[in-house]
């Protein structure tokens, strides 16, 4: 499968985006489909994800952040409200066929990032 995330860019603190991740080659419902970020200086992370029946995030975005699965269009889409200055990193979405698990070694797929960055 190819990714592509898109729908980064600049807002205030407080502030909604949505980021899309257009998949091509195959089809996201045969995947769990993750979100991970990297801020400055810092290890990449995991930030939400959904599976074939869940949905799991990460304790610092829980409330405010959704994965959404669109299967029949083939893309997924990570809303995030509320956003912090500390929400600042690159994202980039990814795919796995491994199940039970969110740690981004598993994951063989990923898409090109895209900027995110919240004033405050």
């Amino acid at each position: 499968v190819q990714l592509q995330a898109s729908g980064g860019g600049l807002v205030q603190a407080g502030g909604s985006l949505r980021l899309s991740c257009a998949a091509s080659e195959d089809s996201v419902s045969r995947y769990r489909m993750g979100w991970f970020r990297q801020a400055p200086g810092k290890e990449r992370e995991f930030v939400a994800g959904s599976g074939w029946s869940l949905t799991n995030y990460a304790d610092s975005v829980k409330g405010r952040f959704t994965s959404i699965r669109d299967n029949a269009n083939n893309m997924v889409y990570l809303q995030m409200n509320s956003l912090k200055p500390e929400d600042t990193a690159i994202y980039f979405c990814a795919a796995t066929q491994r199940a039970a698990v969110w740690d981004q070694r598993y994951f063989s797929y990923w898409g090109q990032e895209t900027q995110v960055t919240v004033s405050s």
